[in-house]
């Protein structure tokens, strides 16, 4: 009960049908700051995994050399990588398999490519705790302006493949979408464990956090406009 009755309380979340092609999208502006941000999302997996298909969380695309994956792989891993120029200049995959349709997860990324260790310029926390133990971890250089920043259009629910998009659409829900443009923020800035079980990783109020101008909050309450950005912002999702 102490989970449910103290804290930050989520009333919603959105379902996305893979068989639907359910996904949304949104094209940036200009950002804050492209070298730095914060992109956090929770998540609850539907579709057992079988081998065949990738679940396709964020992603973009300008072609297939220029494009950004992000996903849960077909074998459960997760991974995110970026493309430029046909070059993978950013490449993170975890050993750790997330196969779980009864739990949720909260990802976080943490991007600050001005860091000068490359293993602080970007970070991934599960459920509260950093990931360090990556099957691939390659690192964006020094000032790098992460795609996953800059003015395209990205998409949550399928991603860029080559150069097309792809449809390897995600099955299951999403809550608490939200992205920092150009702050530099922490891991406790979107969730907190709990004081009684201290093992549970819990969302906070994201309301008081400096979004930038890309920055959002989804937070699905909107049944007519489920892709309304709550942060001020008015960086709407289109919900395709």
């Amino acid at each position: 009960n102490s989970i449910k009755d103290t804290g930050y309380d989520v009333a919603n979340s959105a379902r996305f049908d893979d068989g639907s092609s359910d996904n949304i999208q949104r094209t940036y502006g200009t950002p804050t700051n492209s070298k730095i941000f914060g992109l956090s999302w929770w998540i609850k997996l539907s579709e057992a995994f079988d081998g065949s298909a990738s679940q396709d969380l964020w992603g973009e695309r300008a072609d297939g050399s220029n494009r950004v994956f992000m996903g849960i792989n077909a074998d459960g891993t997760f991974e995110y990588f970026e493309k430029n120029g046909g070059s993978t200049v950013l490449n993170i995959k975890t050993n750790r398999l997330f196969r779980d349709r009864s739990a949720w997860y909260h990802f976080l990324l943490l991007g600050d490519s001005t860091q000068g260790t490359d293993s602080n310029r970007l970070k991934l926390y599960i459920n509260g705790v950093q990931e360090t133990s990556l099957a691939t971890a390659s690192y964006p250089s020094s000032d790098y302006a992460f795609r996953l920043a800059i003015n395209t259009t990205k998409y949550f629910g399928r991603v860029g493949l080559g150069g097309s998009l792809s449809t390897n659409y995600y099955d299951g829900y999403l809550a608490e979408a939200v992205f920092v443009d150009g702050t530099v923020t922490a891991h406790t800035d979107y969730g907190e464990f709990d004081e009684d079980s201290p093992t549970i990783w819990k969302p906070k109020d994201v309301s008081g956090l400096t979004f930038g101008n890309n920055g959002f909050h989804l937070d699905f309450e909107n049944a007519s406009s489920l892709g309304a950005d709550v942060s001020g912002n008015s960086n709407n999702f289109t919900v395709n």
